[in-house]
Protein backbone atom coordinates (compact mmCIF):
# COMPACT_ATOMS: atom_id res chain seq x y z
CA UNK A 1 0.00 0.00 0.00
CA UNK A 2 1.01 3.65 -0.32
CA UNK A 3 2.76 5.45 2.37
CA UNK A 4 2.29 8.86 3.84
CA UNK A 5 4.17 10.88 2.02
CA UNK A 6 3.77 9.84 -1.14
CA UNK A 7 2.34 12.16 -4.00
CA UNK A 8 -1.30 10.60 -4.26
CA UNK A 9 -1.59 9.33 -8.10
CA UNK A 10 -4.16 10.98 -10.20
CA UNK A 11 -7.71 9.15 -10.63
CA UNK A 12 -9.76 10.00 -13.19
CA UNK A 13 -12.98 7.78 -12.58
CA UNK A 14 -16.64 8.10 -13.75
CA UNK A 15 -19.24 8.49 -11.16
CA UNK A 16 -22.52 6.74 -10.69
CA UNK A 17 -23.74 9.17 -13.05
CA UNK A 18 -21.34 8.78 -15.81
CA UNK A 19 -19.20 12.28 -15.37
CA UNK A 20 -15.64 11.75 -14.94
CA UNK A 21 -14.79 12.96 -11.43
CA UNK A 22 -10.49 13.36 -11.17
CA UNK A 23 -8.86 14.04 -8.25
CA UNK A 24 -6.85 16.97 -8.56
CA UNK A 25 -10.60 18.66 -9.21
CA UNK A 26 -10.02 18.78 -5.60
CA UNK A 27 -6.86 20.50 -5.66
CA UNK A 28 -6.39 22.93 -2.83
CA UNK A 29 -8.60 20.84 -0.44
CA UNK A 30 -8.08 17.71 1.89
CA UNK A 31 -9.83 14.64 0.16
CA UNK A 32 -10.68 11.27 2.09
CA UNK A 33 -10.64 8.05 -0.93
CA UNK A 34 -11.48 5.24 0.71
CA UNK A 35 -11.18 1.91 -1.08
CA UNK A 36 -13.80 -0.62 -0.54
CA UNK A 37 -14.02 -4.50 -1.77
CA UNK A 38 -18.20 -4.64 -3.11
CA UNK A 39 -21.31 -2.73 -3.17
CA UNK A 40 -24.15 -4.17 -1.05
CA UNK A 41 -22.03 -6.63 0.98
CA UNK A 42 -22.47 -6.06 4.95
CA UNK A 43 -19.24 -4.48 5.70
CA UNK A 44 -18.98 -2.28 2.24
CA UNK A 45 -22.63 -1.68 3.21
CA UNK A 46 -22.02 -0.36 6.98
CA UNK A 47 -18.61 1.21 6.29
CA UNK A 48 -20.86 3.56 3.66
CA UNK A 49 -23.48 4.25 5.89
CA UNK A 50 -20.84 5.29 8.57
CA UNK A 51 -19.47 7.97 6.07
CA UNK A 52 -22.99 8.70 5.63
CA UNK A 53 -23.84 9.51 9.20
CA UNK A 54 -20.55 11.28 9.06
CA UNK A 55 -21.20 12.96 6.21
CA UNK A 56 -22.09 16.45 7.51
CA UNK A 57 -19.15 16.72 9.72
CA UNK A 58 -17.12 16.40 6.49
CA UNK A 59 -18.58 19.15 4.75
CA UNK A 60 -17.96 21.41 7.59
CA UNK A 61 -14.51 20.33 7.36
CA UNK A 62 -14.69 20.87 3.40
CA UNK A 63 -13.43 17.60 3.29
CA UNK A 64 -14.95 15.22 0.16
CA UNK A 65 -15.65 11.92 0.60
CA UNK A 66 -15.29 9.39 -2.37
CA UNK A 67 -15.54 5.82 -2.44
CA UNK A 68 -14.01 3.40 -4.88
CA UNK A 69 -14.77 0.22 -6.01
CA UNK A 70 -14.65 -2.39 -9.01
CA UNK A 71 -18.48 -2.69 -9.11
CA UNK A 72 -20.09 -0.66 -12.21
CA UNK A 73 -21.41 2.19 -12.09
CA UNK A 74 -25.40 1.06 -12.26
CA UNK A 75 -24.03 -1.06 -9.10
CA UNK A 76 -23.23 2.22 -7.60
CA UNK A 77 -26.33 3.72 -7.98
CA UNK A 78 -28.55 0.75 -6.53
CA UNK A 79 -26.21 1.17 -3.50
CA UNK A 80 -26.02 4.87 -3.70
CA UNK A 81 -30.35 4.63 -3.85
CA UNK A 82 -30.79 2.21 -1.43
CA UNK A 83 -28.66 3.70 1.66
CA UNK A 84 -29.09 7.36 0.36
CA UNK A 85 -25.18 7.89 0.00
CA UNK A 86 -24.69 11.81 -0.28
CA UNK A 87 -21.08 11.30 -1.24
CA UNK A 88 -19.15 10.23 -4.64
CA UNK A 89 -19.05 6.63 -5.34
CA UNK A 90 -16.22 5.99 -8.42
CA UNK A 91 -16.70 2.58 -10.50
CA UNK A 92 -12.85 1.57 -11.47
CA UNK A 93 -13.58 -2.26 -13.15
CA UNK A 94 -10.41 -1.69 -14.93
CA UNK A 95 -8.97 -1.33 -11.64
CA UNK A 96 -6.77 1.87 -12.19
CA UNK A 97 -6.76 3.55 -9.46
CA UNK A 98 -7.40 0.88 -7.62
CA UNK A 99 -3.55 -0.81 -8.91
CA UNK A 100 -2.22 2.33 -8.46
CA UNK A 101 -3.31 2.83 -4.57
CA UNK A 102 -1.64 -0.58 -4.54
CA UNK A 103 -5.03 -2.22 -2.95
CA UNK A 104 -5.40 -4.82 -5.20
CA UNK A 105 -4.14 -7.34 -3.47
CA UNK A 106 -3.86 -11.46 -2.34
CA UNK A 107 -6.70 -12.25 0.61
CA UNK A 108 -7.30 -15.30 2.27
CA UNK A 109 -10.86 -16.47 3.20
CA UNK A 110 -11.23 -19.23 4.47
CA UNK A 111 -8.58 -20.76 3.02
CA UNK A 112 -9.17 -19.87 -0.21
CA UNK A 113 -7.11 -17.53 -2.08
CA UNK A 114 -7.84 -14.97 -4.11
CA UNK A 115 -6.67 -11.57 -5.52
CA UNK A 116 -9.39 -8.78 -4.42
CA UNK A 117 -9.57 -5.31 -2.92
CA UNK A 118 -8.19 -4.72 0.75
CA UNK A 119 -10.38 -1.82 2.60
CA UNK A 120 -8.35 0.83 2.33
CA UNK A 121 -8.66 4.63 3.64
CA UNK A 122 -6.36 7.47 2.53
CA UNK A 123 -6.52 11.20 3.46
CA UNK A 124 -5.02 13.22 0.70
CA UNK A 125 -3.68 16.35 1.70
CA UNK A 126 -4.59 19.76 0.03
CA UNK A 127 -1.04 19.59 -1.91
CA UNK A 128 -2.01 15.94 -3.66
CA UNK A 129 0.28 14.35 -0.97
CA UNK A 130 -1.01 11.22 0.90
CA UNK A 131 -1.33 12.77 4.90
CA UNK A 132 -2.19 9.43 6.47
CA UNK A 133 -3.21 6.02 5.73
CA UNK A 134 -5.92 3.49 7.80
CA UNK A 135 -4.82 0.09 6.31
CA UNK A 136 -7.05 -2.45 6.46
CA UNK A 137 -9.70 -0.24 8.24
CA UNK A 138 -12.74 -1.58 9.92
CA UNK A 139 -15.94 -0.73 8.81
CA UNK A 140 -17.95 0.19 11.71
CA UNK A 141 -15.08 2.32 13.03
CA UNK A 142 -13.19 4.39 9.99
CA UNK A 143 -15.20 7.24 8.99
CA UNK A 144 -15.13 7.96 12.95
CA UNK A 145 -11.43 7.11 13.18
CA UNK A 146 -10.90 9.59 10.52
CA UNK A 147 -12.61 12.00 12.15
CA UNK A 148 -10.95 12.05 15.31
CA UNK A 149 -7.80 12.15 13.47
CA UNK A 150 -8.55 15.32 11.74
CA UNK A 151 -9.77 17.40 14.86
CA UNK A 152 -6.82 16.24 17.17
Amino acid sequence: MLEAGTRAPEIALNDKDGNEIRLSDFAGKKVIVYFYPKDNTPGCSRQACAFKNAYSEYEELGIPVIGISKDSEASHIKFADKYELPFILLSDPELKAIKDYDVWQEKKMYGKVSMGVVRTTYLIDKNGVIEKVWKRAKPDTNADDILAYLKN
